[in-house]
Formats: C-alpha cells, structure tokens, sequence
C-alpha cells in the first residue's frame, strides 16, 4: 500500500472523487491523496474528499515543500509505537503497545497478557479499550480483543485463533466474524499461499 497517491484532477476528476469516496468504505488506512490541477476549479471536492493537499500547475517549489514538511511530520508520528497509559488514581503505568498479546474481559476490570508472560490488570471495561487501541488490535469475542502480530492459526471449524510464542487458544465468536475475516485478509497480505 503506497503512503502518498498523486491525483491528476482533469475532465475525469469526478470518477477520481467518486472512487476515492468508495475506497473509504472498504479500506481501513487509505494512502494520502494528493490532487494536482492546473485550475482551482476542482480544491472544493478534493477537500470534501479529504485529499491531503492540492497543487496547482506549473508546481510551485514552496507549496511542494510545505507539503513534504507536513507529510514528514505526519509519517514520523506515525511510525512511533503508541503507548497505552492505565491510570488508576495516583498510579500511570505505561504499556507499549507492540507487547501485548491480547485483552480479556474479567467482570468490569481488563486483563492486558504481555509478550513477557506478565498479566497486568486495569480497572476499565473492554470496551474502554476497544476504539483506542491501534488498528492492529482486534475484538474477536465478547471478552477478548487480540493482536494480529501474535496470531499464527485460525480455525473456522472450532472457532479459535492460535497465539505464536505459547499456542495458547483463544475462541472467537460469530457476532465478530466479520473481523475474523478482516483478520484473514491482513494476515494473508503477505504470505505464501499454497492452496491443495
């Protein structure tokens, strides 16, 4: 998937739009668009269609450089690894994120399993955590979120994914099935297929 997609908005500039409006409802992180066109004429759709930025031709070497500077910006945050803060009171422990394994719900507290084997509890439901986490975390159950950097089996007919370093199970239910797939199709973007 490119970082950076480069549009030039000419008398099709209205299928760009319409596309570019269809790949927000079936793809999770689009690259950035960046609309060129000699004319001012399409800026109003192209920010409706949230593009990054829009250039005019001939290019201007000072907008290009803002552009760079901002997307330099943007891709640097980006590539740090989120940490997660529990905070209980006077007490703020901080998680990285890439070291958990999974989540499981324990009443109306969360059990966070570490890579190291630790299990570190925070007073916050499931769904606390649910839309804050990064997007490689995912809800497979009522009571589990897990990490697809740690899953290396699924398996449709029992209903469980399998985590890498201790094949410990755990179950996924059908009312997230349809993660399960999305979970298929990110896991198998970069692997070698041999279908019987």
């Amino acid at each position: 998937m490119p970082h950076i997609v480069f549009i030039h908005l000419n008398e099709s500039a209205h299928e760009y739009f319409h596309m570019m409006a269809e790949l927000h409802q079936y793809i999770k992180k689009l690259p950035l668009f960046i609309a060129v066109s000699k004319t001012k004429e399409y800026a109003y759709e192209a920010i409706k269609s949230q593009c990054y930025d829009y250039w005019l031709l001939p290019y201007n070497e000072y907008d290009i450089r803002k552009s760079l500077f901002k997307l330099n910006l943007k891709l640097g945050e980006e590539q740090k690894p989120p940490t997660l803060l529990l905070q209980s009171y006077k007490d703020c422990r901080y998680l990285n994120t890439e070291e958990i394994v999974y989540l499981q719900a324990d009443n109306n507290a969360t059990d966070f399993y570490m890579v190291d084997g630790s299990i570190i509890s925070a007073y916050k439901t499931l769904k606390t955590f649910e839309n804050n986490l990064p997007e490689n975390f995912i809800r497979i159950h009522q009571s589990f979120i897990i990490n697809i950097s740690y899953i290396s089996r699924i398996n449709y007919g029992k209903g469980i994914c399998t985590l890498k370093h201790n094949k410990h199970q755990l179950p996924f239910s059908k009312t997230y099935r349809n993660n399960i797939e999305f979970l298929k199709k990110t896991l198998s973007k970069n692997t070698i297929s041999t279908l019987n």
